[in-house]
């Protein structure tokens, strides 16, 4: 045979195998493209890839994060401020310290008040007097000026102290001195009073290691006298308290 007539070496790997499809290696799907099943850049194929990273496949099992891990139950410094957590003040008692508290008191002038009050000490309870009744119960003993100073111990309990004025003579006790003398101390430091019953008079003691400052609620004076006289005022004559002082009831 003629070596015109010779067929090529390859010319049997140009044809097709029996049963399967003919294609080219320059055509679609030569080498360098991307097989029907994987892509680059796009959504995830059948396969379960995107962009060359494995992809869960449906039906396969993927652990969950366990909700109780020791980690995600730890609190952060901040986590009253991370849950919006506000404390609501509903109650400011009025009296004086207790003798185990370190107390502070506001240093600003406008948390305190002159003002004239009914104190009950066998109930506990001190009333808020109108001005319009000042005159009429001049002469009764439970009503006395009194200096309400907003204070507040350690434990961020705010409260009203009510501490004596001089009266119409100008007369003071050493009681309610040493009372003011503690009071204005504690604008600066925490302080604890206790009764010396020998002295006749409040003993200030100063607190020597406690240097963190008060917590004070952001709310007005106003608010704050609202909420600790709520149920505690009197403005008639008809008041109560008043007829029970008269006898009335």
């Amino acid at each position: 045979m003629k070596s015109s007539q010779r067929e090529s070496p390859n010319s049997q790997l140009d044809q097709p195998v029996p049963g399967q499809s003919y294609l080219r290696f320059d055509q679609d799907g030569a080498d360098g493209s991307v097989a029907p099943d994987v892509q680059t850049g796009g959504p995830p194929t059948g396969n379960g890839q995107v962009d060359g990273q494995a992809r869960p496949v449906a039906g396969e099992d993927v652990p969950e994060a366990d909700p109780f891990d020791l980690e995600s139950l730890r609190l952060t410094q901040d986590f009253a401020s991370a849950v919006g957590v506000k404390k609501l003040l509903k109650t400011v008692p009025v009296k004086k310290p207790s003798k185990e508290w370190f107390v502070r008191t506001h240093p600003n002038p406008a948390y305190r008040l002159q003002t004239a009050v009914l104190e009950l000490k066998e109930d506990r309870e001190t009333y808020l007097v109108a001005p319009a009744l000042w005159a009429e119960l001049a002469s009764e003993t439970t009503f006395s000026p009194r200096l309400l100073v907003t204070a507040i111990n350690r434990q961020n309990v705010l409260f009203i102290w009510p501490i004596r004025l001089p009266g119409p003579d100008g007369r003071i006790d050493d009681w309610s001195r040493s009372a003011r003398d503690a009071a204005e101390e504690a604008q600066r430091q925490w302080v604890r009073i206790t009764a010396n019953l020998s002295l006749g008079a409040y003993d200030v003691t100063a607190a020597s290691g406690l240097v963190a400052e008060p917590a004070w609620p952001d709310i007005p004076f106003q608010e704050i006298i609202n909420i600790a006289f709520r149920d505690k005022r009197i403005s008639e004559w008809d008041h109560p308290v008043l007829r029970r002082l008269r006898g009335e009831v």
